[in-house]
C-alpha cells in the first residue's frame, strides 16, 4: 500500500475547514488544530453574528421606515398622540444570546461535517518547527487544550490561522464599554449612545445595526466618505441614509484615544475635539495571526504588515507550505479564505486546479441598503486599469421597489466597450447579496450584455433593474458602433 499524504491544517476558520473537507476527500489523512473551534472568527465573532444582528436590525428598519407608507397602522397605546416612543423594541440580551446559539451551532455543524470527512480535529494552539526533514516533511507541535504537547508529522501544512481586531495604544478596549466587534455579544442592555471609530465595511454595518436597534449612534470616519473602499456611488447613498436616519456621521475626524469616565466613554478626536458616549466601539481594521507560531524560522515570507505572502496557488515562500485567508491578506472574505483553502489543497494534491482570480470575487456590505459588488470596479475604471463602459439604474424607477416602499439604492453594471462583456457590477438594495448572483455568473463566464439583456426576468422584479441596465448598455453600444 502507497504511502497516504499527511496534512496538517492549523486554523479552522473557512480558509481551514474548507481545505480538510477537500483533502480528506481526496483521501489525505487531514489533522485540523484549531484554537477556538471550527469555523473560526468568521463563524463565532465575526460573519454569522454580525449578520444574525443586522438581521435582528433589518427587520426594525422596515419597521420603521415603511410601514406608514404601507398602510399599516400600528396601535401602540400611548396616550399621548405626539409621543416619540417607539412601537416597536428590541431585548439586546435576548439578540445576543440568539447570536451565541446560531453561531455555536454553525461551529458544531461545521465540526461534524470535518469529523463525518474523515479528518481529526484537535483543539490547541500549533507552531511549525524550523526546517524541512530531508524526506520533505515538516514537524507541527501542538500545544493541546489539556496543556500536553503533541508532535505532528506533516507533508503538507496549511497556515489558516486568520486575523484579529486592530487595537490603537490609547483605545484599548476593556470589554464593557470600549468594545472591538468581538466584545459587543456581551452586552445586556442597548447601548444609549454608541460612538462608533472606523467607517470601513465593519464600523458601518455596525453602526447601522445599533441605529436601527435604537441607540443613538455617532461614526466616526477619518476619511471623507463612509466606506472609503466601495464604489463611490454606493457610498454617498448610504451615507444620505444614515444621516436621514439620524446618525450623527463625523468625516474627516480621526480618533485619537479613547477612555472611560466613570460610565461614559470619552473620544478625544486628533483635532482636540471629545465626543462623548455610552459606549465605544473600535472597528480600526484587523491584524494578521502570523506571530508567536514560528513561520519566519521555517522559512516563511512575511510582508511588513504581517501578512503571509503568498502566490495564485496558495503557496508561501516554504516548500510544503500553503496559507489560506485572512492571515495572507489577499481579501478579508470568507469566501476567498475558503477558496484558498481549496486551492491550497487541490495544488498539493496534484488535482487540477484554477489559480486564484480575484476580479471574479463577489463581496457584499451588510448595512440596509446592502451594497453589493463583483469584478472590476469603478475606481478601476477612473484609474485606467480596464477600459469599460457602466450604466447606472436607480432603483427608484422600478416598479417592485414603489410596491415594497424601497427608494435607496441602484443598479451599475460595467462593461468592455466593443464586445459589451459584462466585467462588473454593484447593486445597492434590501437583499443585494442575492441580487449580485446573476451578475457574478455574467462576470465569471464572460457573458455579455446582450445575452443578459435576452434573459427572462419576473415582472415586477427588483432583479428586473438588472436586465434594464443591460438592455440601456445595449442599446448605447448599438449607438456608437451606428
Amino acid at each position: 500500500m502507497g504511502h497516504v499524504t499527511r496534512i496538517v491544517i492549523i486554523g479552522g476558520g473557512p480558509g481551514g475547514y474548507e481545505a480538510a473537507l477537500v483533502a480528506a476527500q481526496l483521501g489525505a489523512e487531514v489533522t485540523v488544530v484549531d484554537r477556538d473551534g471550527l469555523g473560526g472568527a468568521s463563524v463565532l465573532t465575526d460573519c454569522v453574528p454580525s449578520k444574525t444582528l443586522i438581521a435582528t436590525a433589518e427587520v426594525m428598519t422596515n419597521f420603521d421606515s415603511s410601514y406608514e407608507e404601507l398602510g399599516i397602522i400600528v396601535e401602540d397605546g400611548t396616550p399621548d398622540p405626539d409621543s416619540p416612543a417607539r412601537v416597536v423594541g428590541v431585548d439586546l440580551g435576548r439578540v445576543n444570546r440568539r447570536v451565541k446559539r446560531l453561531a455555536l451551532a454553525q461551529s458544531h455543524d461545521i465540526t461534524a461535517a470535518v469529523t463525518r470527512a474523515g479528518a481529526r480535529v484537535l483543539r490547541g494552539r500549533g507552531r511549525l518547527e524550523p526546517g524541512q526533514a530531508s524526506d520533505g516533511t515538516r514537524q507541527v507541535v501542538v500545544e493541546t487544550a489539556g496543556g500536553e504537547e503533541e508532535r505532528l508529522t506533516a507533508d503538507a501544512v496549511l497556515i489558516a490561522t486568520g486575523g484579529k481586531p486592530r487595537e490603537l495604544a490609547d483605545a484599548r478596549p476593556d470589554g464593557e464599554r470600549i468594545l472591538n466587534w468581538t466584545q459587543v455579544y456581551d452586552l445586556e442592555e442597548q447601548p444609549g449612545e454608541l460612538i462608533v471609530v472606523g467607517s470601513g465595511v465593519t464600523g458601518a454595518e455596525f453602526a447601522g445595526a445599533y441605529q436601527a436597534l435604537g441607540s443613538r449612534v455617532t461614526l466616526v470616519s477619518s476619511r471623507d466618505r463612509v466606506l472609503p473602499g466601495e464604489d463611490p456611488d454606493a457610498a454617498v447613498v448610504l451615507e444620505d441614509v444614515f444621516r436621514r436616519r439620524g446618525m450623527n456621521v463625523m468625516s474627516r475626524s480621526r480618533a485619537a484615544s479613547a477612555k472611560r469616565v466613570g460610565d461614559r466613554v470619552e473620544v478625544t478626536l486628533s483635532d482636540g475635539r471629545v465626543i462623548t458616549g455610552s459606549h465605544c466601539l473600535m472597528a480600526v481594521g484587523a491584524v494578521p495571526n502570523t506571530s508567536g507560531i514560528g513561520l519566519e524560522a521555517a522559512g516563511v515570507t512575511l510582508k511588513d504588515s504581517g501578512h503571509i505572502r503568498t502566490d495564485r496557488v496558495s503557496r508561501t515562500s516554504a516548500p510544503g507550505v500553503y496559507a489560506a485567508g485572512d492571515c495572507t491578506g489577499v481579501f478579508a472574505l470568507a469566501s476567498v479564505a475558503a477558496m484558498q483553502g481549496r486551492i491550497a489543497m487541490y495544488h498539493f494534491l496534484g488535482e487540477t486546479v484554477a489559480p486564484l482570480d480575484l476580479k471574479t470575487v463577489s463581496a457584499n456590505v451588510f448595512t440596509d441598503p446592502e451594497i453589493a459588488t463583483v469584478g472590476y470596479t469603478q475606481a478601476d475604471v477612473d484609474a485606467g486599469r480596464i477600459d469599460a463602459r457602466a450604466v447606472k439604474l436607480p432603483l427608484l424607477r422600478n416598479a417592485r421597489a414603489k410596491m415594497q416602499g424601497v427608494r435607496d439604492g441602484f443598479v451599475k453594471l460595467f462593461c468592455r466597450p466593443g464586445t459589451g462583456i459584462v466585467v462588473g457590477g454593484v447593486v445597492v438594495a434590501p437583499r443585494a447579496s442575492e441580487l449580485i448572483h446573476p451578475i457574478s455568473i455574467a462576470v465569471d463566464n464572460n457573458l455579455t450584455v446582450e445575452q443578459i439583456a435576452n434573459a427572462f426576468t419576473v415582472y415586477p422584479s427588483l432583479s428586473g433593474s438588472i436586465g434594464e441596465v443591460a438592455r440601456q448598455l445595449q442599446t448605447r453600444k448599438a449607438a456608437e458602433e451606428g
